[in-house]
């Protein structure tokens, strides 16, 4: 069995996991991608003392990006962002997760 920092890799804040968090009680996680729906919650339940409701994911492959080598633009270089696999949990009514302070 996995220990939580193996499974959890970070938090995702943007605009929309903010508003799912004000809105329905739902965090966004970056997490390990062989990490199965049930690591996921036990990790979350351990490290933060919450109850999981719910648990999906999704997985994302890399994109394919490309650079420019030199000041000729005839020399482009394909290369990948890596891919990841991510999380959207649902906690009970209540319970919260604190990822920064305010102040």
């Amino acid at each position: 069995m996995r220990d939580g920092v193996d499974v959890l890799v970070r938090p995702v804040v943007t605009e929309k996991s903010t508003e799912q968090l004000e809105n329905s009680n739902v965090y966004t996680f970056i997490v390990n991608r062989d990490a199965n729906k049930h690591e996921i919650a036990r990790a979350i339940e351990k490290t933060w003392d919450v109850t999981v409701l719910g648990v999906r994911t999704m997985r994302y492959s890399g994109k394919a990006k490309r650079s420019i080598l030199g000041r000729i633009h005839k020399n482009w270089a394909l290369g990948r962002r890596p891919s990841f696999k991510k999380a959207v949990v649902q906690l009970a009514e209540g319970d919260h997760i604190e990822f920064y302070e305010v102040g």
